[in-house]
């Protein structure tokens, strides 16, 4: 089976799930049937899907990340060895790195979630909870589902929660709820943020794995000022990985503004 033919089979199945959506229309071109494959997918409430379903779906992730390169963890060059940071006294474990997240090869990678925990349910949201879950397949919302189902309430902010890593190079995301920040960052926000770090690395420590790479969290959509989310999360992770068993962690930043915050920390 063709990737043009996977995608259709994927787009129909999806169509056939909901009543109602025989009435959306396919684009004629592969890149917008690959775009409305995604859409079906992000806005598909969890729940089982038939085999031959999730098997076309791995396939396919699996394929575009063939494509998109995989980059391993230790191929990244620890600051020490890239930036004069003598402020930081594990520069030989912490790791700057731009670029898409879903590409990197870690233990773990994290994801800035919402309370909900279910992942972005905007079509092709530009979010990286979006990113992530689109990158995973369905079977990560799925899992992420039944954990809240047996917590019984929202996700609150600065705590972590583990599941597997499903179509996506690591083998587990944590997840993690940052502060929404309104019009001016009060210090409970700012522990907040830097419970968002603990929780991770705390919960990746009691897994017994070794490398995990972060995102920027809350500086997206929840407004966290970016400078200041760098500050708190480079003590935070200098921190902890002084009586820590963690090998290595990565600052991973997508935007040009926040890899410069970051290399100005450093220098």
């Amino acid at each position: 089976m063709t990737r043009e033919e996977r995608v259709r089979s994927l787009i129909h199945y999806l169509k056939n799930e909901r009543e109602g959506y025989e009435a959306v229309q396919e684009p004629v071109d592969e890149a917008g049937k690959r775009r409305l494959l995604r859409s079906l997918m992000n806005v598909r409430w969890p729940g089982e899907a038939a085999e031959d379903f999730v098997k076309m779906q791995d396939e396919l992730l699996a394929e575009e990340l063939a494509e998109r390169g995989t980059v391993r963890i230790e191929d990244i060059p620890v600051i020490r060895d890239v930036y004069p940071c003598k402020e930081v006294r594990n520069a030989d474990r912490i790791a700057l790195w731009r670029g898409d997240i879903t590409r990197i090869a870690a233990d773990a990678i994290v994801n800035a979630a919402n309370s909900q925990l279910l992942g972005c349910f905007v079509p092709c949201h530009g979010c990286i909870d979006n990113a992530i879950h689109s990158a995973a397949g369905i079977q990560l919302r799925n899992e992420c589902a039944k954990i809240m189902e047996e917590q019984g309430h929202e996700e609150p902010a600065g705590k972590a929660k583990i599941t597997r890593g499903y179509n996506l190079p690591a083998r587990y995301v944590l997840h993690t709820v940052g502060p929404v920040v309104g019009r001016q960052v009060t210090e409970r926000q700012k522990e907040e943020l830097r419970s968002c770090y603990l929780s991770c690395l705390k919960l990746a420590e009691k897994k017994g794995l070794q490398s995990v790479a972060f995102c920027c969290i809350s500086t997206g959509e929840f407004h966290f000022p970016n400078k200041l989310a760098a500050q708190i999360a480079v003590d935070t992770v200098d921190r902890y990985l002084s009586s820590s068993a963690v090998e290595r962690v990565v600052f991973n930043v997508f935007k040009e503004e926040d890899e410069n915050i970051y290399r100005k920390l450093f220098q």
